[in-house]
């Protein structure tokens, strides 16, 4: 059996200031169209071409909480908390700002604000405020969000 060796941080490797940076992640039709399927959420400003044309937005966008499940995948990507997250605890002061749109490439823009152990969980919480920016660097969502990190084994 090998064993997996994560690239994420453990509790006491996450200190506040610290910041991350996502790579990036273009939105498709193909991305709105499944999370639609997924989620249930067919409403016409995400589904329906001439609807949306019709809206101040004059095109289709994004689902929220589609861009909310990528800018996750991101952070998970980016190898930050791979191998060392315990869970998702709380996503805080969450702010939809701008719309996405297909086409949009956003990524994700991360700092520590927080940590707080947690020994009789093996590690701690850390509080992480995200701000989700497209190629123009227009802010699309932000807010803050807490997970739990296990600490390091001690005979790291």
């Amino acid at each position: 059996m090998s064993e997996y060796n994560h690239r994420g941080l453990y509790f006491e490797e996450f200190k506040v200031g610290q910041r991350f940076y996502s790579a990036g992640r273009t939105i498709t039709e193909s991305d709105i169209v499944s999370f639609a399927g997924l989620s249930g959420d067919y409403n016409q400003i995400h589904t329906d071409a001439e609807f949306a044309e019709g809206t101040p937005y004059g095109q289709r966008i994004a689902h929220g909480l589609l861009v909310t499940s990528i800018a996750s995948g991101l952070i998970a990507q980016s190898g930050l908390i791979e191998g060392t997250v315990l869970a998702f605890r709380e996503i805080n002061n969450w702010k939809f700002a701008t719309p996405t749109y297909i086409g949009d490439t956003v990524h994700v823009e991360t700092e520590i604000t927080g940590t707080k152990a947690l020994r009789r969980l093996g590690g701690g919480s850390v509080e992480i405020a995200i701000s989700v920016k497209k190629q123009n660097a227009d802010v699309v969502m932000k807010g803050s969000w807490t997970v739990l990190i296990i600490s390091r084994p001690e005979s790291d």
